[in-house]
């Protein structure tokens, strides 16, 4: 049996760790969107990727919302973060509410909406869009700088933390290895 310990005063996890965590999420989430893109064609019928553009984008969004909403409410970590050793928890509780998981959800897309809307806006293509976004994840991550704790800006909004769970074998399990 693995037995996780935390207390909420735990100091966040490096910010390096977590960028790190963040970009093993981002492939995981490779074959998500991959999945759900495939469910989507087949649904709509569509043959190419630009057809129903924003319906897609609608979905995918929704799609990964289930997905995360759905790790951090129930054990507070997505398998990426089991892996690293991190865990999402409200400020007050262990456990996240599903309301909180939303919350935080919706605002961690501060992450690359920025980026996004300033490329857009100055109608950047190629590489200048992707160095757009690439500077809004770099401003974005040096919000940790900001807070005491060293969480996210995202994290203080929607009053949740990212906390470093030490992962114990319990005497049991070492008993019966």
């Amino acid at each position: 049996m693995v037995q996780q310990n935390f207390t909420a005063a735990t100091a966040a996890p490096a910010l390096r760790r977590r960028l790190i965590c963040m970009v093993y999420e981002a492939m995981l989430l490779f074959g998500v969107v991959f999945v759900a893109g495939m469910i989507f064609d087949v649904w709509t019928q569509s043959r190419h990727a630009l057809t129903l553009r924003h319906a897609r984008e609608t979905w995918l969004f929704f799609v990964l919302g289930v997905y995360f909403v759905f790790f951090w409410s129930r054990s507070g970590q997505t398998l990426a973060m089991k892996t690293w050793s991190i865990k999402v928890i409200d400020d007050t509780r262990p456990k996240l509410p599903v309301t909180k998981a939303i919350v935080r959800y919706c605002l961690a897309w501060m992450w690359f909406l920025p980026g996004l809307a300033i490329a857009y806006q100055l109608e950047l293509k190629a590489w200048y869009a992707v160095t757009a976004v690439t500077i809004n994840v770099i401003l974005w991550s040096l919000t940790t700088r900001l807070d005491k704790d060293g969480q996210f800006l995202h994290d203080k909004l929607a009053k949740t933390r990212l906390v470093h769970v030490e992962v114990k074998l319990s005497t049991d399990t070492r008993q019966a290895n």
